[in-house]
């Protein structure tokens, strides 16, 4: 006989008001006493509905309100117990000697194929093989960089307490995990818990990876996986955060797709899309970004725009970049029978990434005035002369030898720009030490062009003083 869930609902309701909800007390009050097993997971479906969240103790809580903070120390590499599932996939798949022989040289070639459709800008058509190759490569990387930027969404006030998640083209699950992880925190006070529903949109058998890794996910975040593309899925949900995590480019039309998403954000909810950063996925992610907000959407960041009626139209290549993480057990394995251990091997943490809202709200809400400092857009006016700018460092640092080089922008750009470290100061130096997407006013900067590169140098010297 089915639960009512109408009771279970009411009775969660009018306890939490007055003391922790213990599934056995609910059970009691609903008609024909469900077991209280059905009913504690009635309560897990029904956590965010109720603002409730589950405690070490079984007891249900108030969850916590307000906007999401955590300790964050950076990712070392990917959890161990995910390795191990999906080495356990591996060896389900081909047996424990899945990297010797025949099936490791498969493996190994797949992997070379997926780098090589990517760079070439193929798509690429996922089945079981292709999907767990796929998972060897990126689950890492992807769960990383994820990570890194829940941090700064988080700092941000952007990530709320009860959240509900949207991963648009979840793959094989590197960013599913981080999210889900990312709301796991086992040492908060009963009464402090978070509370997640992640749903993901996945039409490929990379799905099947998906599921196996993410299961039930931790105490607290309930998921769902909808097996259909990114096209066809429908809502009639909102959600604070939605992610396009490295999708953009096996979008046949990734503006218009993307846009889709914009209606179902809820007032105050962020579209945060990603991708890789070389060259070319990182400028379409930029296109994206730009033709969004033509159609309503508002940069939050972290490009900037900070000049009233300016937009940038450079080709924007800017990513960010983290630590090294530990090479995965997959990966060490499978290299131990490469030629190369480079070509299945995969620890950098890069990725570009754009924030659009619907609020009008923006990271740096301020109107520049060229009264107090120079336009980059009109930078051509000033090249031989020192001028002083307002600008978001863009960039770690480019240069592999020589000054330090940082990508700079103001939202005016028609080329590229980068600040050049020539003689680091303690008045300068905080050009060094800002992070990605930091808001820098620069004073004293010489101005030059780069015929070689076509773009503009910012000469900072002992004369230049940088402020964060």
């Amino acid at each position: 006989m089915p639960v009512d869930r109408a009771a279970v609902r009411d009775t969660a309701k009018y306890l939490r008001q007055i003391r922790p909800i213990d599934p056995d007390e609910v059970s009691e009050y609903v008609p024909d006493q469900p077991d209280p097993r059905v009913v504690r997971q009635l309560l897990r479906e029904m956590a965010l509905e109720l603002g409730i969240a589950e405690g070490p103790d079984g007891l249900f809580r108030p969850a916590a309100t307000g906007p999401f903070k955590r300790p964050f120390d950076g990712v070392e590499g990917l959890p161990a117990a995910y390795d191990r599932q999906l080495e356990a996939l591996l060896v389900e798949q081909y047996g424990p000697d899945w990297h010797r022989g025949d099936s490791g040289a498969a493996i190994r070639e797949r992997i070379e194929r997926l780098k090589a459709d990517y760079f070439a800008g193929r798509s690429v058509s996922y089945d079981l093989d292709i999907a767990l190759a796929y998972a060897i490569y990126h689950l890492a990387d992807y769960y990383a960089s994820t990570q890194y930027l829940l941090a700064e969404l988080s700092r941000e006030g952007l990530v709320p307490s009860q959240a509900r998640i949207l991963d648009v083209g979840a793959g094989v699950g590197g960013p599913a995990l981080a999210i889900t992880d990312y709301f796991d925190v086992p040492n908060r006070e009963p009464d402090s818990l978070p509370v997640l529903d992640y749903q993901a949109v996945e039409p490929s058998t990379a799905a099947d990876v998906l599921e196996a890794l993410l299961g039930s996910g931790p105490r607290n975040v309930s998921v769902s996986i909808a097996r259909e593309t990114a096209e066809a899925f429908e809502s009639s949900e909102t959600y604070d955060l939605i992610f396009f995590n490295n999708v953009l480019s096996e979008l046949e039309n990734p503006v218009e797709t993307a846009e889709r998403y914009l209606d179902l954000l809820a007032p105050d909810g962020s579209l945060v899309l990603t991708a890789p950063a070389d060259r070319n996925t990182s400028i379409q992610l930029r296109e994206v970004e730009r033709e969004l907000e033509t159609r309503g959407a508002t940069v939050y960041g972290p490009t900037v725009r900070l000049w009233p009626n300016e937009r940038p139209t450079e080709d924007c290549w800017s990513f960010d970049q983290q630590p090294d993480i530990t090479v995965p057990g997959v990966q060490a394995t499978l290299a131990e029978e490469a030629d190369r251990a480079a070509t299945v091997t995969n620890t950098s943490v890069k990725y570009s990434y754009s924030i659009l809202r619907t609020d009008s709200e923006r990271r740096y809400d301020l109107a520049l005035s060229r009264s107090n400092v120079a336009m980059l857009g009109e930078m051509e006016t000033h090249v031989g002369s020192r001028i002083d700018l307002v600008v978001a460092k863009l960039s770690r640092n480019l240069a592999e030898d020589g000054h330090p080089l940082y990508k700079i922008s103001d939202g005016s750009e028609s080329e590229n720009h980068f600040a050049v470290l020539v003689n680091e100061t303690e008045l300068n130096q905080a050009l060094r030490r800002a992070g990605y997407g930091d808001l820098l006013s620069v004073t004293n900067v010489l101005a030059l062009y780069n015929d070689d590169e076509g773009a503009y140098n910012l000469v900072v010297d002992e004369e230049t003083i940088v402020d964060a």
